[in-house]
């Protein structure tokens, strides 16, 4: 009985929890764990696009923009963007009969191996009318300058994109190296 209470000890110690404070006073507890790999942690890229999906730019005025949308999150950690889309109206989406109206995406450009799954995933996924919003954290060490870059090469092969200025990201939520992207899938073009 003594291993198993240190072992939940040793546990405790390694986890701590993220609050995340919406606009409406209500508090998103997030946990996070010291080891586990990047699903157990609540990436700043996550909280940079859960804040911006309360400004008053991205939900207009009268309904939230994701007020009985479809949404689908990817990747992000431990969930944080997931769980504010849905205490903001956005429906989870379950089975894909039709593509979702929004595919959220928190610093998913990290690991070269998975930049053409990533891509094949949101190619797949995505129709002509779901709205992608990516948010990444431009990060300068080692491959990682490469590593995005292979990303824009890839993504524009399919995609086109737009940056969200960072004035238009939350007053208190946003970061210099932290950045927003709508992207949205090509139209087709048929021969004439």
């Amino acid at each position: 009985m003594a291993a198993n209470t240190e072992s939940w000890e040793e546990d405790t110690l390694r986890s701590f929890v993220r609050t995340l404070e919406k606009r409406d006073g209500t508090v998103l507890r997030l946990q996070q764990y010291g080891s586990g790999g990047v699903g157990c942690v609540v990436w700043d890229a996550a909280i940079v696009l859960s804040k911006y999906l309360e400004t008053p730019g991205f939900s207009g005025d009268g309904a939230h923009a994701l007020s009985q949308r479809s949404v689908l999150e990817l990747g992000s950690g431990t969930g944080a963007v997931g769980l504010m889309a849905a205490t903001l109206g956005g429906g989870e989406t379950e089975d894909f009969p039709s593509p979702p109206d929004y595919i959220l995406m928190a610093d998913c450009i990290y690991y070269e191996e998975s930049l053409e799954p990533l891509l094949k995933t949101l190619n797949d996924l995505s129709g002509s009318e779901t709205c992608i919003i990516c948010c990444y954290e431009q990060r300068t060490m080692g491959k990682n300058p490469e590593i995005e870059k292979k990303y824009f090469e890839l993504l524009q092969l399919d995609f086109d994109f737009e940056k969200i200025p960072l004035e238009k990201h939350d007053e208190e939520y946003r970061s210099e190296d932290i950045h927003i992207l709508y992207i949205r899938k090509k139209k087709s073009k048929f021969p004439s």
